[in-house]
């Protein structure tokens, strides 16, 4: 029988020898989540024994990481910004750089007025409902192309009691939807060139949805779409955020511009890297 302590030092050094980087943290995740046990748990009882049945779990655990899978997808779930989403191969794996979105419009929006978002791409709906779990009063649409995205968030928003305020819509970005409809859009859309996704870890080129990654051969394709018709689809004076690639900080900025964005301006990740392009569009003229 093996112990908390000796099956997390084991999968720590499997996981080192199969030259994965965070060892240490993903070996914790792995064996919390076979031996039903807590972080709290090794430290304060390291021999308690692990069953046959939990031994085999963490096994098969450690073969699918060692494999390349990612923690997210072996566990079905991954914590974002104050919530915890599940997730799976059909949607990115929320990513604490992106909580830089959820961070800015936070600030811009009062907590109990009834505004309203728009999130495109939503995927597992990370970035929407992360929103909405802060913002009681708002409600929120969620596009999605993927309908196995939409089933992945339409689950979320089940689970963290939000689906009353929750409208998920397959579609092609903005297509349909009408003018002036929104106090704040919302995005992560696709943005790694063509030619790049080849060269990214495993984790991501193997395991997560290329419709979600490959931004066209420059990285900048979604954004053409989707300068123009956020604009569109915003309210007067309603406000936009869309995360971008780390070097593309001119060329997005450019798009919203000459779509006649107001304000435009770029934020820096946790890791201080440009991340997220925000901005707004002109407010009604009231007269005098």
């Amino acid at each position: 029988m093996t112990s908390l302590l000796q099956a997390w030092q084991g999968a720590k050094q499997r996981l080192e020898k199969a030259g994965l980087a965070g060892p240490v943290i993903d070996a914790r995740l792995l064996v919390e989540a076979a031996a039903d046990c807590t972080r709290l748990d090794i430290v304060t009882d390291p021999y308690r024994q692990l069953t046959a049945e939990q031994e085999a779990t963490l096994a098969d655990y450690l073969a699918r990481r060692e494999h390349r899978e990612p923690v997210s997808h072996i566990l079905g779930r991954k914590g974002f910004w104050k919530i915890m989403l599940q997730v799976n191969h059909n949607v990115l794996t929320p990513r604490p750089d992106t909580e830089t979105v959820v961070e800015l419009v936070l600030r811009d929006f009062p907590e109990r007025a009834p505004w309203s978002v728009l999130d495109l791409g939503v995927g597992s709906g990370a970035i929407l409902l992360a929103i909405l779990a802060e913002r009681p009063a708002a409600k929120g649409l969620g596009v999605d192309i993927s309908e196995e995205a939409l089933a992945v968030a339409r689950d979320n928003a089940a689970h963290l009691g939000l689906a009353g305020r929750t409208a998920l819509l397959r579609g092609d970005w903005t297509e349909g939807l009408a003018s002036e409809n929104f106090d704040l859009v919302v995005a992560n859309p696709p943005y790694i060139a063509s030619e790049v996704i080849e060269t990214l870890e495993p984790e991501v080129r193997q395991w997560e949805p290329r419709l979600a990654l490959d931004g066209g051969p420059d990285g900048l394709a979604a954004y053409r779409d989707l300068a123009p018709e956020i604009l569109r689809v915003l309210k007067p004076g309603g406000r936009f955020a869309v995360e971008i690639g780390y070097d593309q900080k001119e060329a997005v900025e450019e798009l919203f511009r000459a779509a006649g964005a107001l304000d435009v301006k770029t934020f820096r990740d946790l890791g201080d890297r440009d991340r997220v392009v925000a901005g707004a569009k002109k407010p009604l003229e009231t007269k005098a």
